[in-house]
């Protein structure tokens, strides 16, 4: 695998993440965020600028599955 085409596949990447912030951004149901407590509201605000929703889920306490449900309610999607 030549340079060019490692800059090329790192360049896609980093166009599907921000492709993927951008829609959990656009859905997310910002009123509700801002209603949730501090830890729960910045474990959000890191899910939906990372996409890491282990760590984020570890950051508000909960586990997965709650985590998991929490983002329903927020209306944040889980892009993949």
């Amino acid at each position: 695998m030549g340079e060019d085409e490692v800059t090329m596949k790192k360049k896609k990447w980093v166009e599907l993440e921000e492709e993927a912030r951008r829609i959990r951004k656009e859905h997310a149901d910002w009123d509700f965020i801002e209603k949730q407590p501090p830890k729960i509201k910045a474990a959000l605000k890191y899910y939906i600028e990372t996409g890491d929703i282990r760590r984020a889920a570890y950051f508000s306490g909960l586990d997965l599955e709650d985590f998991r449900e929490l983002l329903r309610k927020a209306k944040i999607p889980v892009v993949v």
